[in-house]
């Protein structure tokens, strides 16, 4: 029943990412979506994907304007047996869908001789919002128990019922400035900085928990009523105070800056390698509450939840008509610090390999593609049905239209496999290291959890410059 006073810890550790870290967003154009692998792009996105490559462009000024949507599903199947109460099923689907219809990314750069000056505004991290309206399984799992444990204690229970539902929103906005300068043919280098502002907003209750504990005074005729109305008749005022209604309704800001350095080689003339690497950035979130009767957000308290380092290294060759790019993006998961330590369940950051194609039908028109290979460093003790990460394969393809000499027409579709991920949990086992609960949410007994995801992403866009 402990679990009861705990159920919102995982509301500030909301993960919406569409491609990319635990916290980052690398999709930051419809360039991105139409061929993901962008690390020595010397496009107009690259203000994000490969500053140092911004050298390239003509003399003059270009801008980019993406809009993004985003459709995701988040699929908790949870197999634990006292969810068969009343003769039901052990095994249920906790889902949420995230439709995100808006999600603007702008890039601009004017560029002249050696030197390139650039700004880009994107939501860098989350970008969504997610809502279990049936909750989750570590919400349902300790009020299962109740029914056990009331039979146990000698006062027959054979069902129960609660009402329950989390709603979380996190985006991440990014502003980010650079300068590049090209040293010599061969070598460009950028230095930039990116401003983060964190804006969240978490609402969830467990309520209404319902019993038919048969107890020859209290309920003789074994009738569904208030498990509180029963602790409290019975004299269990700490069983009451457990099933009591919980409600959390918090928003949450946050600020950090992100120092980032890039460099550009031409070791060829159809090739081009960019780099860049992004310093981990300190993110303290401070809660705004406005209901808490859990305790557990107090108004004004400030948590870490950083951004990690990110290292791209990327390389792209052009033939007459043809484009190869690839990548590789690396992720310093665990020396960034998150809410409650959850750094210490990664066992190394996460690791993206791209590889992608752009082809130049003629002068109006061109395609792409390329896909994306996620794999994910956390282990088991990371996962929770909230907040959890998956190894992915994403696909991404479209096309350009150069309208006029000045203007392009961008257009993508993007979409991600997962690979479900199922964490067993024996009634021994440690489930939660950091509050040390054993068993399936802290239960005494064992169960399973099967995590899985969808994603997909539609793109539209425009190139413009003079």
């Amino acid at each position: 029943m402990k679990k009861l006073l705990t159920l919102f810890t995982s509301l500030s550790i909301g993960v919406f990412a569409f491609a990319g870290g635990l916290l980052t967003n690398t999709n930051q154009s419809v360039h991105f979506l139409r061929n993901p692998a962008q690390d020595a792009t010397t496009d107009i996105n690259a203000a994000y994907s490969n500053p140092a490559g911004l050298i390239y462009l003509s003399d003059g000024f270009h801008f980019s304007l993406t809009n993004q949507s985003a459709f995701q599903t988040r699929t908790v199947t949870s197999t634990f047996a006292p969810f068969a109460a009343y003769g039901g099923n052990a095994t249920k689907v906790y889902e949420a869908k995230t439709n995100a219809m808006l999600i603007p990314s702008f890039q601009a750069a004017y560029k002249k001789n050696n030197l390139a000056l650039s700004a880009s505004f994107a939501v860098i991290g989350g970008g969504g919002e997610a809502t279990f309206s049936n909750g989750l399984p570590s919400f349902e799992a300790p009020v299962s128990m109740i029914p056990l444990s009331l039979t146990a204690a000698g006062v027959r229970t054979t069902g129960y019922s609660l009402e329950q539902y989390l709603n979380g929103s996190q985006f991440i906005f990014g502003f980010q400035v650079n300068g590049t300068y090209k040293f010599n043919e061969m070598i460009s280098g950028a230095v930039g900085v990116r401003i983060n502002y964190l804006t969240g907003s978490y609402d969830g209750y467990l309520r209404n928990i319902q019993i038919n504990p048969q107890h020859p005074i209290l309920n003789p005729g074994g009738n569904m009523m208030s498990a509180n109305t029963f602790f409290t008749k019975a004299g269990n005022a700490a069983k009451a105070a457990m099933t009591a209604d919980k409600e959390v309704d918090c928003k949450q800001t946050g600020m950090g800056i992100t120092p980032i350095l890039g460099l550009d080689i031409h070791p060829l003339d159809h090739l081009l390698i960019g780099l860049k690497y992004e310093f981990g950035t300190k993110l303290n979130v401070t809660n705004k509450t406005r209901v808490d009767n859990t305790g557990l957000y107090p108004d004004g308290e400030v948590n870490r939840n950083d951004i990690p380092a990110l290292l791209t290294i990327g390389a792209q060759y052009s033939f007459d008509k043809l484009k190869i790019s690839g990548g590789y993006h690396h992720f310093y998961d665990t020396d960034a610090k998150l809410p409650d330590d959850r750094q210490k369940s990664i066992k190394s950051g996460i690791n993206e390999y791209l590889l992608g194609a752009e082809y130049s039908i003629n002068k109006c028109f061109l395609i792409s593609a390329g896909g994306q290979l996620t794999r994910t460093g956390v282990t088991d003790d990371y996962q929770k049905d909230m907040s959890y990460s998956l190894n992915s394969v994403s696909i991404g393809f479209g096309g350009a239209v150069n309208l006029t000499k000045q203007l392009r027409l961008n257009v993508a579709y993007f979409f991600t496999k997962y690979d479900k991920w199922t964490k067993v949990v024996d009634k021994d086992k440690i489930f939660d290291p950091i509050t040390n609960t054993k068993g399936y949410n802290g239960t005494s007994l064992g169960g399973t959890d099967v995590y899985d995801r969808t994603n997909n992403v539609i793109g539209v866009g425009l190139d413009y410059n003079f």
